[in-house]
């Protein structure tokens, strides 16, 4: 199933990197596998994934719970956090993507959660969305 989530993954950061309105906004290259250290602005963290089989009697098929969280630097607020986060939503609910060696059955917006770390203070979006995809 690791094939199946990173194959998604991959589109999804295709799909992010051309949205000119998402860039726009957080600039280019802000969107991350791992939170880069000392990030200042907005920027957006590939999250969680929980992946369960979802195979028929004849296809192999993954579904994917999965999370993107747009971080709230110092230098940014929790307007721009959320105004990003609808971008983000905006670009991947029900985008025909193309993951490499799959077919995507559905990408939905699930929810998304304003919230502040603890400990550094600052504001994140966190965004789940259900995936599932078939293999070709």
């Amino acid at each position: 199933m690791s094939d199946a989530i990173l194959a998604l993954r991959s589109a999804i950061q295709a799909r992010l990197q051309a949205d000119s309105a998402l860039t726009a906004l957080i600039g280019p290259g802000r969107i991350h596998d791992e939170a880069p250290r000392a990030a200042s602005g907005l920027y957006i963290v590939h999250g969680d994934v929980e992946a369960r089989d979802w195979s028929t009697g004849s296809d192999r098929g993954c579904e994917q719970n999965l999370g993107l969280t747009v971080w709230a630097g110092e230098s940014s607020s929790s307007r721009q956090a959320l105004e990003a986060a609808a971008l983000v939503v905006a670009a991947l609910n029900d985008a025909p993507l193309a993951p490499a060696g799959h077919g995507l059955v559905n990408l939905r917006w699930h929810s998304s959660r304003l919230a502040r770390d603890g400990a550094s203070g600052l504001a994140f979006v966190a965004i789940h969305f259900r995936a599932v995809t078939e293999t070709l």
